[in-house]
């Protein structure tokens, strides 16, 4: 056997291995309960009046009224989501049996269903999210509750905080649609999110079919989505010296990392301590030659350097500048609740329609999540870090049997007051030593 022909079989081997792994997970995880009265409340008072405002485009993309018209897909699919239903087959006899959301019990076929994921257009579901986002952050605008030191900091800074990223989808299921018949299991595609950094909202969310797509594919889109005078977090993956000249050019300030092989120039030296040193540097060549400040940070015997365009140490300091900068991983924690906890890891469709269907319902219904945790930060009095999105989420399980108990009437109320035994607070972490200054700003584990 040659070593292309054994590669191939270990690839092959592996990938059948991933597949299973999934369909197991999927398998063991049990149906949700029913939701009850206060969750399908609170559900439908955020999205349906949302989804009816959307029924005259979805007449105007010529699509007919049937019986899984839009609100009935978007009853359907929210609900797949949020309960975890393992497949289209558990749906339908859900909604014959119970009916979901707003949606009234009815019969309908498992390929009606099917059929109709595969070719209701998702941008129905972009647009659902994009019109119910605002509303969110008008929420989380009038609620009350600590926020951590650099982020209140920042908010009173800037009139965004936002911090940017990317993540690959993971594999489609061969056996599924049109993939039966492909040698390998090809990868959904890629996302990049916008998050605001204060209430850990999306701002947008972008989709590439192209699951090897470089991250700076997306440059264009982000340019168009940042307002003058916000601060935008990014990796060092995304360095791009054009495209920092025009976020300076669109009074946008800009915070990264900086690569290893950066090749500077320096201008004058600002702050040489111990533990911090800061500079304005020059980067890049001809048109994209710009002047930026470098700040390199001393941390258990690791220099860490950040890139910012910010030049005046009075308008972000270093401390502040660092602190941030961990803040940025807050954008991966969304990525794990998208893909590990609401499932955005398993695919019900190949089609790529389906694909990105799902994208937006998962991301709508985090929203919903991070609403209902930001509430419950609210009852607690404590900063929305503070909490778990993971455990509010499965709590809302024993909220259920409580309710129909009649034991209690409002989630809020109900995570808030058990917040302890249920796990919804976060443990908190071991400070790191007093004389690292600039760590006293962030709970991170690392820079």
């Amino acid at each position: 056997m040659t070593e292309t022909t054994t590669n191939k079989s270990t690839k092959k081997s592996s990938s059948v291995r991933h597949t299973r792994a999934i369909q197991r997970d999927r398998s063991k995880r049990p149906l949700a309960a029913p939701p009850d009265e206060q969750i399908s409340q609170r559900l439908t008072e955020i999205v349906h009046p949302a989804t009816l405002a959307q029924v005259a485009h979805y007449h105007e993309l010529g699509l007919r009224e049937r019986v899984l018209n839009l609100p009935v897909m978007v009853a359907l699919v929210l609900s797949m989501i949020w309960r975890q239903v393992a497949g289209v087959n558990e749906l339908v006899r859900l909604l014959c049996a119970e009916g979901l959301l707003w949606a009234a019990p009815q019969r309908i076929s498992q390929q009606a269903v099917s059929e109709r994921l595969r070719t209701l257009p998702a941008e129905l579901f972009l647009r659902l999210l994009l019109t119910i986002l605002p509303q969110l952050q008008e929420r989380w605008q009038a609620r009350q509750r600590p926020l951590p030191p650099e982020i209140a900091w920042a908010q009173r800074h800037y009139r965004q905080v936002l911090i940017h990223d990317g993540s690959t989808l993971d594999a489609l299921l061969r056996k599924v649609g049109l993939l039966r018949e492909a040698d390998a299991q090809p990868l959904a595609g890629r996302m990049t999110a916008l998050l605001d950094l204060t209430s850990r909202l999306p701002r947008q969310v972008w989709y590439e079919e192209d699951a090897q797509a470089n991250d700076q594919r997306f440059w264009p889109q982000l340019l168009a989505a940042l307002a003058a005078g916000s601060l935008v977090i990014f990796d060092l993956g995304y360095t791009n010296f054009m495209v920092f000249a025009q976020l300076a050019a669109a009074q946008v300030t800009w915070l990264t990392r900086a690569k290893s092989n950066l090749a500077y120039e320096v201008e004058r030296h600002l702050q040489r301590t111990a533990a911090v040193h800061e500079s304005l540097v020059w980067i890049g060549q001809g048109a994209e030659r710009q002047l930026v400040r470098l700040i390199s940070v001393l941390y258990q015997g690791t220099w860490y350097r950040y890139l910012t365009n910010e030049l005046d140490t009075e308008r972000l300091p270093a401390p502040y500048a660092v602190a941030l900068y961990w803040q940025r991983w807050r954008i991966e924690d969304a990525y794990a609740i998208v893909k590990r906890l609401l499932g955005l890891a398993y695919f019900w469709v190949g089609a790529q329609n389906g694909v990105v269907l799902q994208l937006w319902a998962t991301w709508l219904l985090y929203a919903i999540l991070v609403d209902l945790t930001d509430a419950v930060a609210e009852a607690l009095n404590r900063p929305f870090a503070a909490i778990s999105l993971e455990m509010v989420y499965r709590s809302l399980y024993f909220f259920t049997q409580a309710y129909h108990r009649g034991e209690a009437t409002d989630p809020v109320a109900y995570l808030a007051q058990n917040a302890d035994w249920l796990g919804i607070l976060k443990r908190k972490r071991p400070r790191p030593p007093s004389s690292l200054t600039l760590l006293d700003l962030t709970n991170a584990s690392d820079p």
